[in-house]
């Protein structure tokens, strides 16, 4: 990770939408996937970047979820995959920070990052929902997005401060117990019976509630 960037940052408000349910059926849901790239230089606060907000905070925001930071070399994987050229330049899959040189097999779980003004902390890989389809254009493709393990991930605000496009990224503060995105998203949804990942997983003290509550489980604790 010698290089890396924030190429775009991107905030979206909440809108209703609507989508055919799997009976084909139309229906409503209220979403902040829809994110724009803003001009200026943002601040970042404890529960989200200004300007921006989450629908539904079961599933997204908080603490732990304040950012979400997608890669744009998965722009250029999906561009070859789906066969497509008309991607945004940044928020094409619903994330708040468009970057380049923190993908998902290189950036751990756990890993603190200086951007700009502020100070963040890897905390867990996306759950893809079927908003993400819908985003694309494309019915069930969080399954598709999933699979790939090229998931992106959340970022924990450890401190405030100002950020905007052309920030560089230094790693401040290595995860001592060492997962990346990549292979803690195949560990949650690929190795159900992998128990000794999931009690590796759970010594990340960085790992996000739910997910720490999910290897839990499999292990009985």
């Amino acid at each position: 990770m010698s290089h890396m960037k924030l190429l775009s940052v991107n905030v979206g408000q909440p809108r209703e939408v609507n989508y055919l349910d799997h009976r084909g059926r139309t229906r409503s849901t209220s979403t902040g996937i829809f994110k724009q790239p803003v001009p200026d230089r943002t601040m970042l606060r404890t529960l989200n970047l200004d300007g921006d907000r989450q629908a539904d905070l079961q599933a997204h925001g908080g603490v732990d979820r304040a950012v979400y930071a997608y890669a744009i070399e998965n722009y250029h994987f999906w561009e070859k995959e789906l066969g497509r050229t008309d991607f945004a330049p940044g928020g094409q899959f619903g994330e708040n920070f468009t970057t380049e040189g923190l993908i998902d097999d290189q950036v751990a779980i756990g890993d603190v990052f200086k951007v700009g003004d502020a100070l963040v902390e890897v905390t867990q890989p996306r759950v893809p929902c079927f908003k993400l389809g819908m985003l694309m254009g494309i019915d069930g493709f969080q399954k598709v997005f999933a699979k790939s393990c090229r998931v992106g991930f959340y970022l924990r605000v450890l401190q405030e401060g100002e950020v905007g496009a052309s920030d560089m990224f230094e790693r401040v503060r290595e995860a001592p117990v060492r997962m990346t995105v990549r292979d803690m998203s195949h560990l949650l949804y690929f190795e159900p019976d992998n128990k000794e990942g999931a009690e590796k997983a759970l010594q990340i003290e960085a790992l996000s509630p739910g997910w720490r509550q999910s290897f839990a489980d499999r292990i009985g604790d």
